[in-house]
């Protein structure tokens, strides 16, 4: 029975392309029924799974981590984790084994970023906008339930909030978020909302039916406010970005300690958000009409 096994595996993958049809080594007509990919498509899909195991909280990961995080074994970890150091994608810490990003990577995020118009074009204006506030500014963008950082200028001033490109965060619980979430359709603000809604400070607002009115509030002044819900001590205000079809694409914000963002400065600044929200988007190629 044992040299019979390896013969029924090779006769198994001896499978044959003719004409559109499938047809076995021996002749045998495949069972019916979905086909599954191949084996390589699945290699790569778990390397793909691999990097993004990766985060800003994340940013080394041994091999014990990776499996687990995966649900592959870690001989499999350690295949990948060869292919990916190999073409720059993965570097490992001398110091303790563990995996990192590579710089490969980063030349190809430098690709994405420079076809992206929002960040390009929104350059200019965001830097006027950090002028005038001396605070944090950020240029978010929605991906599924989060919002990406795409754009950040840090404040110049000692205390300040820090955020990097590419960092993410629940879109529900901060202003860049909503301002985008607000102007969605109702079926992207449910996927948004049954994603999950994590209180991430005391503050943090978790019921869906206040969620919902705190949006149509959004739309109805035109900015989003966020008051210690994502981060304690921080507050900040937003305001949506269209692009040339009219639809919102992406949110400008400032950002700053409470110390410093009252209710009174955010009152103050409401209007330079605003206005640099409308900068970019018609550079994006949005027509603004009379009275909106």
């Amino acid at each position: 029975m044992d040299n019979a096994r390896p013969t029924r595996r090779v006769r198994a993958a001896a499978v044959t392309q003719r004409g559109g049809a499938v047809a076995t080594a021996r002749g045998d007509t495949p069972n019916a029924g979905p086909r599954r990919p191949p084996k390589r498509l699945s290699s790569v899909g778990t390397a793909i799974a691999l990097l993004k195991c990766f985060s800003a909280e994340e940013h080394e990961l041994g091999v014990t981590d990776i499996a687990r995080k995966l649900g592959v074994a870690k001989s499999t970890v350690h295949r990948l984790a060869r292919t990916l150091i190999a073409d720059g994608m993965l570097e490992q810490n001398p110091e303790n084994e563990k995996y990192r990003l590579g710089i490969a990577l980063f030349g190809l995020g430098a690709l994405v970023r420079r076809r992206m118009n929002l960040s390009s074009e929104a350059r200019q204006d965001l830097f006027a906008l950090r002028q005038s506030t001396h605070e944090t500014v950020q240029l978010a963008i929605l991906d599924g339930a989060d919002i990406m950082f795409v754009y950040n200028l840090e404040s110049t001033q000692a205390i300040r909030v820090n955020s990097d490109i590419g960092v993410r965060k629940p879109a529900f619980c901060t202003a860049s978020g909503r301002a985008i979430l607000a102007f969605q359709s109702p079926e992207v603000v449910d996927v948004a909302l049954a994603a999950g809604l994590p209180r991430r400070t005391p503050k943090t607002e978790t019921e869906p039916t206040r969620l919902r009115k705190a949006l149509a509030e959004v739309r109805q002044r035109g900015y989003a406010i966020e008051d210690e819900e994502s981060e304690a001590g921080m507050r900040a205000i937003a305001a949506p970005v269209r692009g040339a079809g009219g639809a919102v694409v992406g949110s400008v914000a400032v950002a700053g300690p409470v110390q410093r963002l009252t209710k009174e400065a955010l009152a103050r600044i409401a209007p330079q958000v605003i206005a640099t929200a409308e900068a970019i988007s018609v550079r994006l190629g949005y027509q603004f009409r009379a009275g909106f």
